[in-house]
């Protein structure tokens, strides 16, 4: 996954945003003002491109001992963030499967009022 398909790929999700809270560096997608997914754009650039994603803390256990790309959050919390290393093994169909319940989860945990107003987003 290259970060022109990675940027469309989470925008193309219904209500995300893009923003960058921390800094100039650290592009952050968000659905209803929450993050799913963040990453460093010079780690992009010098071909070491990961991306945090959220996951269900029982799934990001299994995930991390199946898949040597996948670690706990860095600089997020451990139990519900994984940092997955995209220049690694890890097919592309798996990279979206992540970036999808990354996105589900954060969804989830929103007010309905909030979903609502999602659902009735023109994509």
């Amino acid at each position: 996954m290259n970060l022109e398909m990675y940027y469309e790929y989470c925008l193309s999700k219904k209500g995300v945003t893009e923003h960058f809270p921390f800094d100039e560096d650290t592009l952050v997608f968000k659905v209803g003002g929450k993050m799913f997914a963040l990453s460093s754009l010079s780690q992009w650039e010098k071909n070491e491109a990961s991306v945090n994603l959220k996951c269900d803390p029982d799934r990001a256990q299994e995930l991390r001992a199946e898949y040597e790309e996948i670690k706990p959050g860095f600089h997020m919390s451990k139990v519900h963030w994984n940092t997955i290393a995209l220049n690694g093994n890890l097919p592309l169909k798996m990279i979206k499967e992540l970036i999808d319940h990354s996105y589900e989860l954060v969804f989830k945990s929103l007010t309905k009022k909030i979903q609502n107003e999602i659902i009735e987003l023109e994509n």
